[in-house]
C-alpha cells in the first residue's frame, strides 16, 4: 500500500492531485480505503478515478439499469469499485500522461453525445473501449476481485 501511495503521488502527481481536489470539495460524503486507494462515495451519477482516489456513485444502476436484475445494490457497486480502481492502476503505468492517454478518452466515450448514440445504435457495450475493457482487466487482476462485464 504504502509503495501505491508513493508512486501515485509522484509518477501520477497531476491526476492524484486533481483526484485530492476533488475529494476535499467531498469531504463530507463516505470515505473508505480500498488497497491502498482512497475510496468516496459521492452523490454523482457517474463514477470517476483520478489517480489514488476513486469517486463511485451512490446510484450505480442510473447509468447500468439492465444489471439491476442481476445484481444486488451491493455487489453491483463493489464490482464498480473494481473498475475504478482498474484506472488507478492505469495512472501507474501511464504516469502523468494518464489524463490523456486514459481520462479524456474514456471521458469522451462516456459523455460525447457521438459516442452515446454509437454505444446505443450500434448496442455497444460501454466497457468494449480500450480503456474501459482493460481498467475492467487490471481490476480483476490486481485485487482478485469481479469487476463490471461487457453486457450492453
Amino acid at each position: 500500500m504504502y509503495f501505491y501511495r508513493l508512486l501515485q503521488w509522484t509518477w501520477g502527481l497531476p491526476q492524484t492531485l486533481a483526484g485530492a481536489i476533488v475529494y476535499i470539495m467531498n469531504k463530507s460524503c463516505k470515505h473508505y480505503s480500498y488497497k491502498g486507494a482512497i475510496v468516496t462515495e459521492w452523490k454523482s451519477k457517474s463514477s470517476l478515478s483520478l489517480g489514488m482516489f476513486l469517486f463511485v456513485t451512490d446510484d450505480p444502476f442510473y447509468y447500468y439499469p439492465q444489471y439491476r436484475n442481476e445484481y444486488d445494490l451491493e455487489s453491483f457497486s463493489k464490482m464498480l469499485m473494481v473498475h475504478e480502481y482498474g484506472h488507478t492502476i492505469q495512472s501507474l503505468i501511464f504516469g502523468s500522461l494518464y489524463l490523456f492517454l486514459v481520462g479524456i478518452p474514456s471521458i469522451a466515450w462516456s459523455f460525447f453525445p457521438v459516442f452515446v448514440r454509437k454505444r446505443e445504435r450500434d448496442k455497444i457495450s460501454y466497457f468494449s473501449a480500450y480503456p474501459e475493457r482493460w481498467a475492467n482487466q487490471l481490476g480483476e487482476k490486481i485485487s482478485g476481485e469481479i469487476s463490471i462485464g461487457e453486457p450492453v
